[in-house]
């Protein structure tokens, strides 16, 4: 990529976030809410809650997109890892009390399960060659069916019965503190994982070696086998990886966050595996920017808790839109995004 087009995609993502603050903002004024009370400590906890497992299965997308191959499957490795999470703790605990070293690893099999269903995917899309969007548009309908079937057989139930979740980590005296005290001395470990994530990822992509692999992969594999480097073995480790932190993030909303696991509907993931997509692309393939969209998307996921605390009566369906809307706006203004050029393309080595 150019300097040129970094600056041209720079500009119109900070575009297209500043047109949809500018929206948010609007509505706010629009319907004469009270600014001042909607941000608020709870709100950016909230946020924050509701971004993480956003921004784990866009860094995962991120990664298998980069190297050349499109994950379309994220949400349904999400359902896989919100399932596997809740019923591996409830199997483990006997079907009795669950503690939270059940509940760990419970998380830890969602991760190492969706790893092994991944590397299924990467074998098919990658060994096989098969078309990259009909296997994961699979991966999703089997998702769809798989997780309620196997909560029946687990539950009796589509859905499991009340869990507990992963408690906060409260640093003692730090706790006190206002405001920074209780964001940053008593949260949810899943929450500062997310930022070491975040923060591990840009520094792999942008200061190894394997993280210029991973770019060479997707925009020029022809190069990178040149070098002598593995193009598959990179597209595989990328792909699993995209597959672990899926499995991670479905984990975050059926026992990190959430009370069990939901199979009714599009089951309790709710298409965050397909926002997790657009956040990528609007975070310009940069796991800061796409951590930076998962916040966008977290708070507006969270405006209707917002709304019912500070007494603002607004039909839930309607807030229930917001997240939507803003990733339609996205996609509207940053559907311009140049994804790599040997994405979707399989590879061959000359050799």
């Amino acid at each position: 990529m150019s300097v040129g087009d970094f600056s041209t995609r720079t500009r119109r993502t900070v575009g297209a976030g500043t047109v949809v603050l500018a929206l948010l903002v609007a509505v706010a004024y629009a319907l004469d809410l009270p600014g001042a009370e909607l941000v608020t400590v709870g709100a950016v906890e909230r946020t924050l809650r509701s971004a993480t497992p956003i921004a784990l299965a866009a860094i995962g997308g991120l990664y298998a997109e980069k190297s050349g191959v499109f994950n379309i499957g994220l949400e349904g490795f999400m359902i896989f890892g919100a399932l596997v999470a809740a019923a591996s703790a409830w199997l483990v605990s006997g079907s009795g009390t669950i503690t939270q070293g059940h509940l760990w690893f419970g998380i830890v099999s969602a991760v190492v399960v969706c790893a092994l269903l991944t590397t299924i995917f990467a074998v098919l899309t990658i060994r096989y060659e098969a078309d990259q969007i009909v296997a994961g548009l699979a991966v999703w309908f089997i998702a769809l069916g798989f997780g309620p079937f196997t909560a029946t057989v687990v539950w009796g139930g589509v859905s499991s019965p009340v869990l507990p979740n992963v408690n906060n980590v409260t640093v003692p005296v730090l706790a006190e503190i206002p405001v920074l005290g209780r964001l940053l001395f008593d949260v949810s470990p899943l929450v500062l994982l997310t930022v070491l994530v975040t923060a591990a990822a840009w520094v792999v992509l942008y200061r190894t070696k394997f993280g210029y692999w991973v770019q060479a992969a997707g925009e020029n594999p022809q190069a990178l086998d040149t070098a002598g480097v593995d193009v598959k073995r990179v597209r595989y480790a990328t792909v699993i990886l995209s597959g672990a932190l899926s499995g991670l993030a479905g984990a975050t909303l059926s026992i990190g966050f959430g009370s069990g696991f939901t199979g009714t509907g599009v089951t309790m993931v709710d298409g965050r595996g397909w926002i997790a997509i657009v956040a990528y692309l609007f975070g310009n393939y940069n796991p800061v920017g796409a951590f930076g969209a998962s916040l966008l998307f977290g708070a507006t996921d969270m405006l209707q808790i917002q709304f019912q605390t500070i007494g603002i009566s607004l039909p839930g369906s309607l807030v229930g839109l917001f997240p939507y809307v803003a990733v339609l706006v996205v996609l509207a203004l940053v559907g311009y995004t140049r994804v790599p050029a040997a994405v979707g393309e399989p590879y061959e080595s000359e050799e």
